[in-house]
């Protein structure tokens, strides 16, 4: 199911460790939230919501981790990663270095890898969806559809629409959850 109603999402958390796969078995790192004290923006059908009423699927938006003021496009799941049968749900936003950046292709799979940002504050405000979570038949076709994700939340970061600006200037700030754009 295409779940729109409830975008852009705007969340508050801190980075935690995963599961490891991102990195190991993917070569795609994430920056995975902390269900603990997470902070979602109330609005539309997420009025009362929790982290288990997030919508599950695999969207496009932007992201922030600690101080730094560099703003990343990303590619995110929310959801239980159907090909390893998780029983918990995650939120885990792949961050996408610009294309200048060093730090660009250095990954295992020649995707971005920026570091460890463990206990580090996150701001990700998702903006669009790309697709549902699918159970992969195969490592490899995991890998593919996750490339396409990246080169697809990158193409559409690049909008200049009035939302996409906005929800960027969300993302620089340090306005709270709950201050309207």
């Amino acid at each position: 199911m295409k779940e729109t109603t409830s975008l852009p999402l705007r969340l508050i958390s801190i980075v935690v460790k995963g599961f490891g796969r991102g990195s190991t078995d993917l070569g795609i790192p994430t920056a995975n939230l902390s269900r603990d004290g997470i902070k979602i923006q109330k609005r539309s059908s997420l009025a009362n919501a929790s982290f288990d009423d997030l919508p599950t699927g695999i969207y496009w938006g932007f992201c922030r981790i600690g101080t730094n003021p560099e703003i990343f496009k990303t590619a995110c799941s929310i959801g239980y990663n159907p090909y390893y049968g998780n029983k918990t749900k995650t939120v885990e936003p792949h961050l996408i270095a610009s294309i200048n950046s060093v730090h660009r292709h250095e990954s295992s799979c020649k995707e971005t890898l920026l570091g460890e940002f463990y206990n580090q504050p996150i701001r990700l405000t998702l903006v669009g969806y790309l697709r549902p979570e699918l159970p992969f038949e195969g490592l490899e076709k995991l890998v593919a559809a996750i490339k396409q994700d990246i080169l697809d939340a990158e193409r559409l970061g690049d909008g200049k629409d009035l939302s996409t600006m906005d929800e960027k200037k969300w993302v620089a700030s340090d306005d709270d959850i709950s201050s309207p754009s």
